[in-house]
């Protein structure tokens, strides 16, 4: 009876089990268990997968339930990397291995159906540290390199750039940040872009910039990069960003020069811009708007608060108390437009700026001015037509410039621009509309032409009689003006016009002095300021010229006492015949291959020695790691030394061993490269993140950023091979050996792994090996 009431109980006990498996089977739900969203990319899979297998391993987490965790973890992970399993689970519910039992399937659908409706997203929790559920400010101004490259480059020309390199686990960029945010709100107001670079997901952005830590903060303008290395705070950077701007951009006027400086705009055809301000310094704004506006306006600023201004400021009837902006063109006694208004918006200044950019009468100098001015016809109602004034070059200003000045001042329209250009300067341009030059012997003549195509072809119509700014000149072009509006069928005359010279361009040497300048501040200012590796290849070009230098000097004070030395005594050649004859004899190939010391030269590779052993190589050397713990150190160094040791004779191979228990990460993303050297282990593997690289031999070559892969033997399955009767103790020493870097093998089956290491160095030597490229060598931390 007993016996009966207990198999009863057994029954009912492996029933409740399987009614429990059921259930958990029926509430697995991979995204849940990775904590993904159902539409997360595998980047972010894998990258939630790695965290919780990392947290969850049994090895390193003592949580009686970690187990189970794990393999649900695997399981998960195991779905959502398979596109296949994972598209049968979000349609069926089953991830495909039991495709045979629909209604099985149709019930776990309806209960995933179910379960769906209380399932919480993942932003529902919020950890800081993530960049992707930090504050929206930084997505706003992400940058990729292709948006670098296209539109941030070429439009630090017309304003500066300030960019913040972060990446995710970054303590220093969550301390910094709302500094950061403040920053951002003031200078982007005041026109600076903004850019935010995450080094994680633009490796390559964030290498092009030179940045190699996080954060980091620099400044692009001119297509030229800056770093920040002072303390974060507001003032310093709003600092490093008045430094990134050209010191000459605003001068400053007094009473002494502000004739002469409104007077230049004869010399660079340009506008002349005064603000007058009590500030003692510039204002940043006004540096801001000068450096976009630099190739079309001049700009100078007047400290009406200091001595020596009361004469300027009482001759444009200036209010010293509110901050005002004056704009001259032809005219220096009297201003073309003014705006004065306390707490100038940039947006304000810009539409005042953009409507005065031009001269009344500006001179074509380039093509550039050509199309700005003149602009091409794109349909009947938005014709542009252009008076031209052909005149000769003169040190003043004539009466028909002046004419011709006044007639344009008395006639503004939006639809004519009046222009003038120096017929001695441009003289096919002006053979082209004045064709009879018997005509207009250094005469000026006045032209009136529509573009029509920007290759050049223009219909126009010239004064038959030369401009000399008479007031029955101005009738003439008054009246074709107002017939023109009428009847556009005017502009009887078509040509094809050449381009136009740029005048204002310097010549080949002094663009080569600019040149030169330029690149010798930049390297002034890298040496004290900017990072050292930006120097490194400065620096290694200097102290390679000085290095050839001196080494000649020494080879040419050497060169006879060499001679001497490679003259032997007849009796000594003899000897060395004789001798000859019993040593064997070496190619030039193998010649390289003869040991010259008698001992293997093997260091480690750190963090110290990573740039001049790997990154900074030199072309055609390739530096033999032997990837090893600190329990196989001695044993593998000792096998390593005797396999390559033959190899030391060449001086391009180099030796050095890489620690596994520091540097796993950098093994691990090097291998990723690799085809199928590093693949995802089985799930149910307990010990698999911490698989045994022990006994990898890695030829690296830093120049051509490539490696090739050396695969231990395994001494173990050696073992296997002996005997069935052992099995059950290989595979065990197996598992063990996965889960901890042969700690458990002995001295033999470690050097074992290496067994194979000089027939994998011969093929090295012959190039016959695979090789695993990488766009760049990852940091050695």
């Amino acid at each position: 009876m007993e016996v009966k009431k207990l198999s009863i109980s057994w029954q009912f006990l492996i029933v409740l089990v399987l009614v429990l498996q059921i259930l958990s089977a029926l509430d697995f739900d991979p995204y849940r268990v990775l904590g993904v969203s159902r539409t997360a990319s595998q980047a972010d899979i894998k990258k939630a997968y790695k965290k919780l297998a990392r947290e969850w391993h049994p090895d390193k987490n003592k949580d009686p339930g970690a187990e189970d965790k794990f393999i649900q973890i695997s399981k998960a992970y195991e779905i959502l990397s398979n596109e296949e399993k994972r598209s049968n689970y979000d349609h069926y519910g089953d991830a495909g291995e039991n495709q045979g039992y629909q209604k099985q399937q149709q019930r776990e659908y309806r209960f995933r159906h179910f379960h769906e409706n209380f399932y919480f997203d993942e932003s529902f929790f919020h950890f800081p540290f993530n960049s992707e559920r930090r504050d929206s400010i930084d997505e706003k101004y992400l940058l990729h390199f292709s948006h670098y490259v296209n539109e941030v480059v070429p439009d630090s020309f017309k304003k500066p750039y300030l960019i913040k390199i972060t990446s995710d686990w970054c303590f220093s960029c969550i301390h910094i940040e709302p500094v950061w945010k403040e920053v951002v709100q003031e200078l982007e107001g005041l026109g600076v872009g903004i850019g935010v670079v995450h080094a994680g997901y633009e490796r390559r952005l964030a290498h092009h910039l030179g940045a190699h830590s996080t954060p980091s903060i620099l400044g692009i303008i001119n297509g030229k990069i800056s770093f920040f290395h002072n303390a974060v705070v507001r003032e310093n950077l709003r600092q490093f960003v008045e430094s990134l701007l050209p010191g000459n951009l605003v001068e400053k006027v007094t009473n002494k020069n502000y004739v002469r400086f409104l007077s230049g705009w004869q010399q660079d055809n340009k506008p002349h811009v005064l603000l007058f301000d009590q500030m003692p310094v510039v204002p940043l704004l006004y540096k801001l708007t000068a450096f976009a506006y630099k190739d079309y306006l001049s700009f100078g600023y007047v400290h009406v608060g200091l001595r020596g201004a009361e004469e300027i400021t009482r001759q444009y009837n200036v209010n010293v108390y509110t901050p005002t902006i004056l704009v001259f063109k032809e005219h220096i006694n009297k201003p073309a437009d003014v705006i004065q208004a306390r707490g100038m918006k940039k947006q304000v200044i810009d539409d005042f700026i953009t409507q005065n950019k031009y001269l009344l009468v500006a001179r074509l100098t380039s093509q550039k001015s050509f199309h700005e001015l003149c602009p091409v016809k794109r349909s009947h109602r938005q014709r542009k037509y252009c008076v031209v004034l052909l005149t000769p070059e003169a040190t003043k200003l004539g009466k028909p410039f002046e004419a011709f000045l006044s007639f344009a001042l008395a006639n503004t329209q939006d639809t004519v621009r009046f222009v003038h250009i120096y017929s001695n300067r441009q003289q096919e341009f002006a053979t082209t509309l004045v064709p009879d030059s018997d005509t207009f012997p250094g005469r000026s003549a006045v032209s009136i032409l529509e573009r029509r195509t920007t290759g050049g072809r223009v219909v126009y119509k010239t004064l038959e009689a030369p401009w000399t700014g008479s007031e029955s000149d101005k009738f003439t072009l008054l009246g074709y003006l107002d017939q023109l509006r009428r009847d556009p069928a005017l502009l009887s005359s078509e040509a094809v016009l050449p381009d136009l010279t740029d005048e204002l361009a310097p010549i080949f040497l002094l663009r080569w002095l600019y040149s030169a300048s330029d690149y010798i501040s930049d390297c002034w200012d890298s040496i004290f300021h900017n990072n050292w590796r930006e120097m490194m290849p400065l620096l290694s070009l200097v102290f390679s010229a000085l290095f050839i230098l001196f080494g000649t000097v020494i080879v040419q004070a050497f060169s006879d006492s060499n001679d001497e030395r490679e003259s032997n005594p007849p009796d000594k050649e003899e000897v060395h015949e004789k001798a000859g004859k019993t040593e064997p004899s070496f190619t030039k190939e193998n010649s390289s291959k003869i040991p010259k010391k008698g001992f293997v030269e093997v260091t480690e590779l750190t963090d110290v020695t990573y740039t001049s052993n790997l990154v900074r190589l030199r072309p055609g050397h390739m530096n033999v790691v032997l990837i090893l713990s600190d329990p196989t150190k001695t044993s593998l160094l000792q096998k390593f030394a005797l396999e390559v040791y033959t190899f030391t004779g060449s001086s391009c191979l180099h030796f050095s061993f890489l620690s596994l228990d520091k540097h796993r990460e950098w093994l691990e993303y090097l291998l990723e490269f690799a085809q199928d050297a590093a693949p995802i282990p089985n799930q149910y593997d307990k010990h698999f993140m911490e698989r045994d690289y022990t006994g990898y031999v890695l030829a690296l070559n830093g120049h051509k950023k490539y490696f090739c892969l050396f695969k231990p033997q395994k001494a173990v399955e050696e073992e296997e091979a002996m005997g069935s009767g052992g099995a059950l103790d290989s595979s065990l020493h197996l598992g063990e050996s996965r889960g901890k870097p042969s700690c458990g093998l002995g001295p033999r089956p470690v050097k074992g792994k290496l067994s194979k290491l000089s027939l994998w160095m011969e093929r090295l030597l012959e190039g016959s090996l695979q090789r695993f490229y990488i766009p760049s060598w990852p940091e050695l931390d």
